[in-house]
């Protein structure tokens, strides 16, 4: 008979304690992620939370089935009745915050207005609640704060909890000195000297270190070696903001000396091999992107500035930074609002010759349906129909609204953004 048990099933103490570990584990990382600025370490422990928390969701919920599929043992004979009923309830209180938490945690992450995506330990794709993600902004929000509420009351009611079971255990194990620890430790005797007990509080101890001690791994996107350091241009003196680097890197020029016949501006094709890259900080940790998608029309001669011309085409949402969870953020209204404004683009029609392999570009830029003057310095060099062009450019996100709400102030993530380009790009034959 089921009740005949004297403990519970080998199942139902291995989902008992990996359970229990997780949720101290979890704890501290709650705490961990509310200490100190945000910045890539601080995501990084989000990104391990929200796979804990689903893992927890998982396994209470197996537990579950097996506690149907198998009753616990009878309470000690002659345990008051007060002591039952109190049982009862805090085990009860344990499965709500078992499904609670993680719930309204995966409400939360689906109701964000970010609405990050949730990758389990880097690797499994998890979905959002269903048609929560796609909820309007004022629904959404409310759903968010519900969420947000109840999330903060289960966590406190969990420390409540906590400290209630650990106290009933030992009660029953020192004072009572009955066979209630037994039943999650296979042949448990009462009293202080059980080394079952003494190994739960190491193993305890160890799971809150762990917990604090623990550095999930940052993953930032390599240095881009293709692109090489710059030629020092002279000072610029400008009201606008500098270029991004998309934009000014495809500023193809012919830098070789002028020859005794003008020569007409030719058309330019950028090889595929030419590389866009921007790199900021976030909380002092350096993160390097690249921009995958963009084109441009080059007409460009050193001979003909004044008929000189250039459109730069850059797909916002290819920005890439080697954090797929990160990368999903960018395209959003916080950032680059890609739905609305998907291209950034960059005219220039006015050239300026300022040393011997040294250019200056003035044009628009469009980017996030803010548009500004800009003009960018830049160096190139030509051997045949081949060109290459490289160099830098600071610019400065919050001007073309790139940083919505929290992430307009500059405190995390600076102000200035610095591009950098290696361009190559072949002359088109005559026909």
């Amino acid at each position: 008979m089921p009740h005949s048990r004297t403990r519970y099933t080998a199942v139902a103490i291995t989902l008992h304690w990996v359970i229990a570990a997780a949720i101290v584990f979890q704890i501290i990382l709650g705490w961990r992620m509310g200490w100190g600025p945000k910045g890539p370490a601080t995501y990084a422990l989000f990104q391990l939370h929200k796979s804990v928390g689903i893992t927890i969701l998982l396994l209470s919920l197996g537990r579950i089935i097996w506690r149907v599929m198998n009753p616990a043992p009878p309470a000690p004979v002659g345990q008051p009745k007060w002591e039952k009923i109190a049982s009862h309830i805090v085990h009860g209180a344990f499965y709500l915050i078992m499904l609670g938490l993680p719930i309204t945690g995966w409400l939360i992450v689906s109701s964000s207005k970010t609405n990050i995506p949730t990758l389990l330990y880097g690797a499994i794709p998890w979905p959002h609640v269903p048609g929560v993600a796609e909820l309007p902004g004022a629904s959404k929000h409310v759903w968010n704060l519900a969420a947000s509420t109840s999330h903060e009351l289960l966590v406190k009611l969990t420390y409540a909890l906590l400290a209630l079971h650990l106290g009933a255990v030992a009660k029953h194990q020192i004072l009572d000195r009955d066979e209630v620890f037994s039943h999650m430790a296979a042949g448990a005797k009462p009293g202080w000297g059980e080394p079952r007990a003494w190994l739960a509080a190491a193993v305890l101890a160890g799971v809150i270190a762990a917990g604090f001690l623990f550095t999930p791994s940052v993953k930032l996107a390599p240095a881009i070696a293709a692109v090489p350091a710059p030629a020092p241009a002279p000072p610029i003196a400008t009201p606008a903001p500098a270029l991004p680097a998309p934009m000014v890197a495809n500023t193809v020029a012919d830098a070789a000396p002028k020859p005794e016949v003008p020569t007409p501006p030719a058309a330019w094709t950028i090889d595929k091999t030419s590389t866009l890259g921007f790199s900021t900080a976030w909380s002092g940790q350096a993160i390097e992107g690249r921009f995958k998608t963009w084109d441009g029309d080059i007409l460009f001669s050193p001979d003909a500035l004044d008929q000189s011309k250039l459109t730069i085409r850059v797909q916002i949402a290819s920005a890439a930074t080697g954090d797929d969870q990160r990368d999903s953020t960018l395209p959003t209204d916080d950032w680059f609002s890609a739905a609305t404004h998907p291209t950034a683009t960059f005219t220039a029609s006015r050239f300026t010759k300022t040393g011997p392999t040294q250019y200056m570009a003035y044009g628009t830029l469009s980017l996030r349906g803010v548009s500004r003057p800009v003009h960018v310095a830049f160096t190139l060099k030509i051997k045949g129909d081949a060109a290459t062009a490289m160099g830098e450019a600071d610019v400065d996100r919050t001007v073309f609204g790139v940083g919505q709400g929290e992430w307009a102030a500059t405190d995390q993530i600076p102000a200035k953004v610095r591009v950098r380009f290696a361009i190559t790009a072949t002359k088109e034959i005559s026909r």
